[in-house]
C-alpha cells in the first residue's frame, strides 16, 4: 500500500505493522498495568487490562482500585486522541473527569473505551467508560481533554505558541 493511499490513523503507521503489540512496550504505565491494546480505529480505541492481585485497592472485597481504572481510561483516552489526529505531535492531559458507577468485579478484567470525538488546533475532546466487556454496564464514564502540540506551548498562555 502506497503512502498517500494509507488512511489508517498516524499512530498506527508510526508504530508499524505491530502496532497493536508495540503500543503497551512504548508507555510505560500500560506496561506496568499489562494492557492490552484490543482496538485501535480511527479516533477510538480499546484496552485491556487482565485482573491482578496487585491492582486491589481493598483487600477485603478484592476490588481493584479506582487509580488504577483512572490510569486505564487515561491510557486509552490519549491513545483515541492519537487515532483521531492527523499528525502525532506530543499532548498531554488536560483535564480528566471520572464519574464510577459500580465496583469493578473481582477476578474479571476491565476493558476501557475511548472515542476522541472533536479535534481543534489545540484541544482534543475524549468520552470513554471502562467496563467487563458490556459498553452499555460502565464500570466507569471519563470524559477528557488534551492539550496539543505540547512542544511548542510555552508560559505565554493557553495556546501561545513558541516563536
Amino acid at each position: 500500500m502506497s503512502d498517500d493511499k494509507d488512511t489508517r490513523p498516524p499512530l498506527i503507521k508510526s508504530l508499524g505493522p505491530d502496532a497493536l503489540n508495540r503500543y503497551v512496550d512504548k508507555v510505560p504505565h500500560a506496561a506496568a498495568l499489562g494492557l492490552e491494546v484490543t482496538l485501535i480505529a480511527h479516533r477510538e480505541a480499546e484496552l485491556r487490562m487482565p485482573y491482578r492481585e496487585d491492582l486491589i485497592g481493598y483487600p477485603e472485597t478484592r476490588v481493584v482500585a479506582g487509580g488504577v481504572i483512572t490510569t486505564l481510561l487515561d491510557n486509552v483516552a490519549g491513545l483515541s486522541v492519537a487515532c483521531a489526529i492527523e499528525e502525532l505531535v506530543p499532548f498531554a492531559t488536560l483535564d480528566l473527569r471520572i464519574d464510577y458507577m459500580r465496583p469493578a468485579v473481582p477476578d474479571e478484567a476491565i476493558c476501557g473505551y475511548a472515542h476522541c470525538f472533536k479535534v481543534t488546533e489545540n484541544i482534543a475532546f475524549v468520552r470513554g467508560l471502562a467496563h467487563h466487556g458490556d459498553r452499555t454496564d460502565p464500570i466507569a464514564t471519563a470524559t477528557a481533554t488534551f492539550m496539543l502540540n505540547t512542544k511548542t506551548q510555552h508560559s505565554g498562555g493557553a495556546g501561545a505558541k513558541a516563536g
